[in-house]
């Protein structure tokens, strides 16, 4: 039997996130921003899973910003290998990975 082709592709996302009581961020930061790498047939589906599995662990999105595939990416530069890895592996787990999250705090 032939393996089906997946159309899932992987979009790098940064996504703002407020306060909600078990968020697990800093004490004292007011929110803070994650970079995720989400798998989708498009970008609206990665944004979709990503926004789900942020609700789920008790976070609150409040704004998404796509920088796209790994594919566009390389059109505007290269793209470090750390980050192709996760990239890989958002795909071949169709999962949604943070990768880096960067509390906010009032100055």
């Amino acid at each position: 039997m032939e393996k089906k082709e997946s159309r899932q592709q992987v979009y790098t996302l940064v996504v703002q996130v407020g306060r909600t009581a078990g968020d697990g961020l800093p004490a004292k930061s007011t929110g803070a921003g994650l970079m995720c790498y989400a798998s989708g047939v498009d970008e609206a589906e990665a944004v979709r899973e990503t926004v789900a599995v942020l609700r789920t662990a008790d976070m609150a999105p409040l704004d998404v910003t796509g920088y796209g595939t790994l594919e566009e990416r390389l059109q505007e530069g290269d793209v470090p290998e750390e980050e192709r890895e996760l990239m890989a592996r958002a795909l071949e787990q169709n999962a949604v990975i943070v990768a880096e999250v960067t509390p906010f705090y009032d100055a």
